[in-house]
């Protein structure tokens, strides 16, 4: 018959780490069948040795190939074959190719992060996932929406039939992208978490500036001009530089939030008029300087100082004849000097001197052209304005006395009266100029000609501080009033010192903190050694603090934190000092010493190793005996990770134990040890087996158990004999006061949750002196007396240890080689049996007492057998009833002496006022319990028994003892006292039944109990003799617990076997 596939097997696809299965069925597999794995027979045992993965599974005529925890080894083609056979050629399959799917490891990005960013330009991003089977498909993301606009590639990956896939990105960067940087994610599928790769930092070119304080086109010479230029934007922020027609001014500027600003003083000459001011920003993006440009121009005017000269020209055109001039202020006219100009004379000027006044401010200055030819006149009117110094100036500010805390914003408010034009109130702060125009510590409000306010955000600087207001104009002179703040403030400056430039552990480093001016002083934290504290800047104190610290490796890239803490301002200034410590490596505290595997599983051991330097070497020992990573002969089960984590693989009790590893750096090594604590299932057995114990005493049975972990309630005890447990916390089970019952078979079983249980049977021998038995039936043995007969006598005794026996006649010890005596001993277990056969019986000289006398270590016991003629049976003893239903009795009893032949036994009762006794005859004949049917609920009965033979019967059991029972109620109610034994002299006399029924004969017939038992009812009028009618029923019958005295010694022992 030739051989064929049923199933071959087909392409197969799984993921590493899963279960593949690859199925082939054979039919009628003659030859050999077994698997080939790229051309590399595995072998047909079903287990595959040397693949401790690889199994073949299935019931018969399937060879299914199993691969746990595929790998990409696994990934190659398979094959089924069956070989050739004296019936078949060999057979192939198709051949079929498992694949392993491997997941992308994290991915990374490939990009020049040492560049800036510049807004407009355009950059690649490759964003590559590593050793994937298949290619993984990879999204780059900018913030939350995914980036458009890549494309994919392939490389080789790290392992073969690995490949490494990328996406790269042609990023082009807007200036509306600029504002905020952002994070370049990418992901690959199948799903990893996002890799935030780095923060990319853009340069943007700045807003053009603008220029602050340039109220009108027009200044006047000798004025200071205050200018603020401010330009928003750009990264990194403006750079801001003044010029003057060309030339630089100023370069300095600071930066504030978002924006750039720098801050020119320009004293104005007459050599400014016309002159370009200009306000550059830029920064390294900047294609070329931003630049505004403001004309600034100066003239003069009929004005002039209280007190000074006043010097004009009046000039008129060519005339003829020249003109007169006069001067007139107000109604008064002024002198004045002419001068003929060019043109012929024809055209004049007169220049006119006066020293003015207050009281002449405002009055109309008139030069007036007069021409004596025609008498006609022109005249141009101007005003003066005559400039004198302002009258009071004062303020309103905090009392000099009250402290003032730092940041507060307070406003120092300047009032001037007086003087022409109004008082410019300029506030200077020692004796410097303060701007108009401060966006942190304070603007000036402009409440009217004669008020000013400076609105101060309160500095350190401020403490101590005159502010002195001053009120000018074009008279040139000033009148001042001034203030003192009393400021407290925090520490305005914090630096950490040390003179140790390389840290190490176990050194002690010296740190000086110093905290720069506060008022009040503060209060330095970590102080150790404090000095006294020296008066310093702003009219406050600093303070010098000294702190010893023993270095280890827990301050490593910690922060020392000096904190100067003021308590009357509730703040503090701080600075920190970073910690660089070497020290050699260091076991975390996290560190597991202790480490719980079950048996097979994979342990890893894990590391939590730190150094400094952080490039470290660490080798790993077992039991002295150093790992090595992928070791053939440990079937590479050792591996470890790149945190020196180890790897144990298919673990086993073995590898149980103590794990040393050993790190160095450049500074020094350490090492630590792991304990690792394989867990595995029981394995039992018996200390000692079989346990003697004596009657009365205490046994101990021990059951020693191999497992990890040994739990509280690992064991527990059942007694076979009687199927009960015993939950026991210990492998010992003690047994106390111990009776003949306990002897049997104990199991013990021991779980700890780990694997199967396991067992073990201990057999408990309880140790006793003989005991023979002594039933009636064993202490007479009957047998004819003619001398052709053998009797036997049976002396059954239990004991352990052994019993041996011997026998006595009338008080004399037996020869037992005497030929007319043959003695036979059986032994089963505690159960002994010793048989005495008396060959030709002799009534003169066999009927006797025989003693039998069974002796052991613990004791003896001694039975007497009377050997005597055969006769009628004895009676029954002990006769009882067992249960009582509403139609039913069940009745028992032990046996007597059945007189040496084969004995039956016959139930006799009445009901009251019944006119005889029925009878019943228990079927099977040796039966000792039997049930009565057919009887009425709730009626009295009398119950007797007796035994026959074939030569007679016995008297009835217990003296002629009568059972009265009275039946059930038809719901199963029993009546009270339910049965009553009577004793009678005379056999034929009963006594009245005192039944609460009627004369009633009624029975119910038809039910088959027991259809091996049979009834006889004898309806008897009076005399049992006579009976001579019959009636059949079904009825119930047990056999007797008891064994016949006849019986001989093997089938005792055999039913005590089956027994």
């Amino acid at each position: 018959v030739k051989q064929a596939f049923r199933t071959e097997p087909r392409n197969l696809t799984v993921r590493m780490g899963a279960t593949a299965v690859l199925k082939c069925e054979v039919l009628r597999a003659s030859g050999t069948v077994q698997w080939v794995k790229d051309g590399l027979l595995l072998g047909p045992q079903r287990s595959l040795p040397g693949f401790p993965r690889y199994s073949m599974i299935g019931k018969r005529g399937q060879y299914h190939l199993k691969i746990e925890n595929a790998q990409l080894e696994d990934d190659t083609v398979y094959e089924c074959q069956a070989g050739k056979s004296e019936s078949s050629y060999a057979i192939f399959s198709n051949p079929a190719w498992l694949t392993v799917q491997i997941p992308p490891s994290q991915p990374y990005f490939v990009v020049d992060v040492t560049t800036h960013w510049v807004a407009g330009k355009k950059y690649d991003i490759a964003c590559v996932a590593p050793d994937a089977k298949p290619p993984a498909e990879i999204t780059l993301y900018k913030g939350e929406p995914p980036v458009l606009g890549y494309f994919n590639f392939d490389t080789d990956g790290q392992a073969e039939r690995l490949e490494r896939d990328g996406a790269l990105l042609h990023l082009f960067l807007s200036v509306a992208a600029l504002i905020c940087s952002f994070w370049p994610t990418c992901l690959p599928l199948p799903f990893l978490q996002p890799i935030v790769l780095f923060l990319i930092f853009l340069t943007v070119p700045p807003e053009p500036p603008y220029i602050i304080g340039l109220d009108r086109d027009e200044v006047r010479a000798g004025r200071i001009l205050v200018l603020e230029c401010v330009s928003h934007g750009g990264n990194p922020r403006a750079t801001l530089q003044w010029t003057k027609n060309g030339e630089v001014r100023s370069t300095s500027y600071d930066t504030v939030m978002q924006k750039a600003r720098s801050i020119l003083k320009l004293k104005i000459t007459p050599a400014d008029n016309q002159a370009e001011l200009s306000c550059e920003s830029f920064n390294m993006v900047s294609p070329s300087p931003l630049f505004v440009t403001r004309k600034i121009t100066l003239s003069g005017s009929l004005e002039a100082v209280e007190g000074h000269e006043l010097t004009l020209s009046c000039y008129a055109a060519s005339s003829n004849p020249p003109v007169h001039i006069r001067w007139w202020l107000g109604s008064k006219e002024l002198n004045n000097t002419v001068i003929t100009g060019d043109n012929g004379g024809m055209t004049t000027t007169s220049n006119m001197t006066h020293r003015v006044s207050r009281e002449e401010n405002g009055l109309k200055l008139t030069c007036e052209a007069f021409n004596n030819g025609t008498h006609a006149s022109k005249i141009e009117t101007t005003k003066i304005s005559v400039f004198f110094p302002p009258q009071k100036v004062w303020l309103d500010s905090p009392p000099e006395d009250t402290p003032l805390r730092s940041g507060t914003r307070v406003s120092l408010v300047c009032h001037s009266t007086g003087g022409n034009p109004a008082a410019t109130l300029t506030w200077f702060k020692v004796r410097v100029f303060v701007c108009e125009s401060q966006c942190l510590s304070g603007i000036h409000t402009l409440i009217n000609d004669s008020s000013r306010v400076l609105s101060l955000v309160l500095t350190a600087s401020d403490n101590l501080a005159t502010y002195r207001c001053d009120a000018t104009n074009e008279a040139k002179k000033a009148i001042s009033a001034s203030t003192k703040l009393l400021v407290q403030f925090k520490a305005v400056s914090m630096k950490i010192t040390t003179k140790q430039e390389v840290l190490r552990q176990g050194e002690v480093l010296m740190l000086e903190c110093l905290s720069g001016s506060s008022n009040p002083k503060a209060d330095i934290s970590w102080s150790v050694v404090e000095q006294e504290p020296r008066k310093d800047l702003f009219g406050g104190v600093s303070v010098r603090s000294t702190l010893f610290l023993n270095l280890s490796s827990q301050h490593h890239n910690k922060k020392v934190i000096c904190q100067a803490f003021s308590h009357v301002l509730a703040e503090g200034a701080n600075t920190f000092y970073h910690l660089n410590v070497l020290y050699p490596p260091e076991f975390s505290p996290d560190q597991p010493t202790e480490i719980l595997v079950v048996e097979d599983d994979e342990a890893t051991i894990p590391l939590l190793v730190s150094a400094n330097p952080e490039e470290i070497s660490c080798i790993w020992l077992h039991r002295r005996e150093r790992l090595v990573k992928g070791d053939p002969g440990l079937y590479l089960r050792h591996q470890w990770s790149d945190d020196h984590s180890l790897e144990i693989r298919n673990v086993t009790r073995k590898d149980a134990g103590v794990y040393t590893v050993k790190c160095e750096n450049e500074e020094s090594a350490s090492q630590t040890s792991i304990t690792l604590d394989v867990h595995y299932g029981p394995s039992v057995k018996a200390e000692k087996d079989p346990v003697f114990v004596d009657l009365g005493g205490t046994a101990d049975l021990i059951c020693v158990a191999d497992a990890n972990p040994i739990i509280s309630d690992m064991f527990s005890w059942k007694w076979l004999v009687r199927e009960e447990t015993q939950e026991d916390e210990s492998s010992i089970l003690t047994i106390r006061n111990v009776t003949r019952a306990h002897t049997g078979l104990y199991q013990c079983t021991a779980s700890n949750d780990i694997a199967l249980p396991a067992s073990v049977d201990v057999q408990l021998v309880v140790q006793f002196k003989p005991e023979i038995q002594k039933g009636p039936q064993w202490r007479k043995v009957a047998s004819r007396g003619d001398g052709t007969t053998t009797a036997e006598l049976v002396c059954q005794a239990e004991g352990i240890p052994r019993v041996d026996f011997s026998w006595e006649k009338k008080g004399v010890l037996m020869d037992l080689a005497n030929p007319r005596y043959e003695e036979r001993a059986v032994r089963e277990g505690s159960f002994h049996a010793s048989t005495l056969r008396v060959v030709n019986v002799s009534a003169t000289l066999d009927y006797a007492v025989f003693s039998c006398i069974a002796r052991n270590s613990l004791g003896e016991d001694k039975l007497d057998i009377q050997l005597v003629s055969t006769n009628h049976p004895d009676p029954p003893s002990l006769f009882r009833p067992v249960s009582v239903t509403h139609h039913s009795v069940t009745l028992e009893w032990i046996p007597g002496f059945n007189g040496g032949l084969q004995q039956r036994f016959r139930i006799r009762y009445r009901w009251d006022q019944s006119a005889g006794f029925l009878y019943a005859d228990v079927f099977p004949a040796d039966a000792t319990t039997f049930t009565v049917t057919g009887l009425q609920p709730e009626t009295t009965y009398n119950f007797s028994v007796n035994a026959l033979n074939v030569i007679g019967e016995s008297g009835y059991a217990d003296n002629n003892a009568v059972l009265t029972i009275t039946t059930e109620g038809q719901f199963g109610v029993t009546p009270t006292n339910y049965w009553q034994r009577y004793h009678v002299a005379d056999k034929n006399q009963i006594p009245p039944c005192r039944s609460s029924q009627s004369n009633s004969n009624k029975y119910e017939s038809g039910e088959k109990i027991n259809a091996a038992a049979q009834r006889t009812l004898i309806i008897d009028s009076g005399s049992e003799a006579d009976s001579n009618a019959y009636e059949s029923y079904a009825m119930v019958g047990e056999g007797s617990e008891e064994v016949e005295g006849g019986k001989r010694a093997d089938e005792y022992m055999q039913r005590q076997r089956e027994g």
